[in-house]
């Protein structure tokens, strides 16, 4: 029988001593924290990447929107990508990844990657925000809404087209703009 607890309890013939469970904790110790040390580095690297491709695809819409939306009716004459909308005395600020306008109407174009409905419930806001500014600077005009993504659900999609937004998605070598659900909303 003692053959037997042996076989099935190996560590019983030697015991482990303080110093090897010590040695042992500080071994996993110091492999967690490589761990922890590359999956940072691998999230850095992560988001660097997502934030580029961003970049990228709203590089690849932006120039293209005047022509996409003149198709849809809407006649723009000039595009910015990166505006930046900043009120310091009456604490607003900001940005757009892409700006239309014309002397009537302006469109703010939200642009992701992944287009999530957090992000169209974000648009609004800055929508909202845009209107205030625009009240507070005389500025009249009406203003649209639009996002963009390489991927988005169809719960995502149908959100936003439900809040007035038109929205842009690729399609083969270009994108296409798919209008909103009945009239677009104006801020």
């Amino acid at each position: 029988m003692g053959a037997a607890q042996t076989a099935m309890h190996p560590q019983d013939a030697n015991p482990p001593t303080f110093e090897s469970v010590w040695a042992l904790l500080q071994e996993l110790h110091e492999s967690q924290k490589e761990t922890d040390r590359q999956m940072k580095e691998y999230n850095k690297r992560f988001s660097e990447f997502t934030n580029r491709f961003g970049e990228v695809v709203e590089y690849m819409v932006a120039p293209n929107l005047l022509e996409k939306f003149r198709e849809c009716g809407l006649k723009f004459h000039e595009a910015m990508s990166d505006r930046v909308f900043s009120d310091g005395d009456n604490d607003i600020f900001f940005e757009v990844d892409v700006f239309l306008q014309n002397g009537e109407r302006a469109m703010l174009v939200e642009v992701k990657t992944k287009l999530t409905t957090e992000d169209v419930k974000d648009h609004v806001k800055r929508l909202k925000k845009m209107r205030t500014y625009a009240d507070l600077h005389g500025d009249k005009r009406a203003f649209l809404g639009a996002v963009a993504g390489v991927v988005m659900t169809a719960n995502a999609k149908k959100y936003a087209l439900g809040q007035g937004f038109y929205v842009i998605e690729p399609s083969g070598e270009t994108f296409n703009i798919t209008p909103p659900n009945g009239q677009p909303k104006e801020w």
